[in-house]
C-alpha cells in the first residue's frame, strides 16, 4: 500500500467509528501494519486531546498554585512555542477537582482560533516527519476535517475561507504521507443524527447541541435545540462539501445510508486493497 495515513471523516452518526474500525480491520486482514486512532484518544500522535495550552508566566503560576503536585506537573507537560503543553488527563486521578476546571478553561479547542491553528498545524507537521521515516499505516477518525471546522465554523463563526485555509495547511502538512481521505455520507442528515442521539447517552446530545447553537454559527443565527442542531449541521455539511474540492489528495465518497456493515466493509475492500494496490503497481 502506498500510503500511510487514512483520514475517515464524515457528519455525526454517519459511521465513522465503524469505518475507521473497518478500515483497520480489512489492513490487518491483509497484512498491512496500521494503528487506529479514534476521537478522544490521549495517545492522538496528531491532534491534541485534553491537552492545555499555558505562556511561561501563566505556567509558572500554575506550578506555584498546585505546588505539591510539581514534579509530576512538570514530568507530563512539554514546551511548546512560548509556553507549555500539558495533558491534564494524563497528570493523574488524584489531583484537585480545582485543577481540572482551572486548566480545561486553557484547553487547545478553547483557544483563540488562530492560537488553535498554530498548536494544531504545528503537531501535524511533526507526527508527518516521524511517520514518514516508517512503515505503518496510521488511521485517524474525524480530526482533520471535523475538528477544523468545528473549532473555526461552529465555535467561532469563522469565514468559510478561514476554515477552509485551515484544512489546507492540515493538507500540506501531511502530503508527504501520501494520504487517502474516507468521506463517510448519509442521505437522510435528520434520520442520521437522531439515531446518533438514540444510541448515545442523553449527555452527549445534550452536550452536543449546547455546543452547535450556543455559540458561533448557531447564536449567530439564533438556533437551537434538535431542529437547529441539524440546521448548523446543514451548513457544516456544506462547508466541508466545498473544502473537499479543494482538497487535491486523494479522496472517496462512500455512502453508508443503508448502515450495511457487510456491504459497507465490501466497499472499503474495493477502495483500499483493489484500488490502491493497482496504484501502486503502475
Amino acid at each position: 500500500m502506498d500510503t500511510k495515513l487514512i483520514l475517515i471523516e464524515g457528519l455525526p452518526g454517519s459511521g465513522k467509528s465503524t469505518t475507521a474500525r473497518l478500515v483497520h480491520e480489512v489492513l490487518m486482514q491483509n497484512g498491512i501494519e496500521s494503528e487506529l486512532f479514534c476521537e478522544g484518544d490521549l495517545d492522538h500522535p496528531a491532534d491534541y486531546e485534553s491537552v492545555a495550552y499555558f505562556e511561561n508566566d501563566q505556567w509558572h503560576r500554575l506550578l506555584e498554585e498546585y505546588s505539591a503536585f510539581r514534579d509530576r506537573m512538570i514530568e507530563k507537560s512539554f514546551p511548546e512555542d512560548t509556553g507549555y503543553l500539558v495533558p491534564y488527563k494524563k497528570i493523574g486521578p488524584d489531583m484537585p477537582g480545582t485543577f481540572y476546571a482551572k486548566v480545561s478553561k486553557n484547553d487547545i479547542y478553547e483557544l483563540p482560533l488562530e492560537q488553535n491553528m498554530k498548536l494544531i498545524i504545528n503537531n501535524w507537521e511533526r507526527f508527518s516527519n516521524r511517520a514518514a521515516s516508517g512503515q505503518k499505516v496510521h488511521i485517524f477518525e474525524c480530526c482533520f476535517l471535523q475538528n477544523p471546522v468545528t473549532v473555526g465554523m461552529i465555535k467561532y463563526g469563522a469565514p468559510l475561507t478561514k476554515v477552509s485555509n485551515y484544512v489546507l495547511a492540515l493538507e500540506k502538512s501531511v502530503k508527504n504521507l501520501n494520504p487517502i481521505l474516507i468521506y463517510v455520507s448519509q442521505d437522510n442528515l435528520d434520520l442520521s443524527f437522531r439515531k446518533a442521539i438514540n444510541e448515545r447517552p442523553p449527555s452527549w446530545s445534550e452536550g452536543f447541541i449546547h455546543y452547535y447553537t450556543g455559540q458561533g454559527y448557531g447564536k449567530k443565527n439564533h438556533l437551537s435545540g434538535a431542529e437547529g442542531t441539524i440546521k448548523v449541521l446543514e451548513a457544516r455539511r456544506k462547508a466541508e462539501e466545498e473544502i473537499l474540492k479543494e482538497l487535491s489528495i486523494r479522496k472517496a465518497v462512500i455512502n453508508n445510508s443503508a448502515f450495511d456493515e457487510n456491504s459497507h466493509k465490501a466497499a472499503l475492500v474495493n477502495l483500499l486493497i483493489n484500488h490502491l494496490a493497482q496504484k501502486g503497481e503502475n
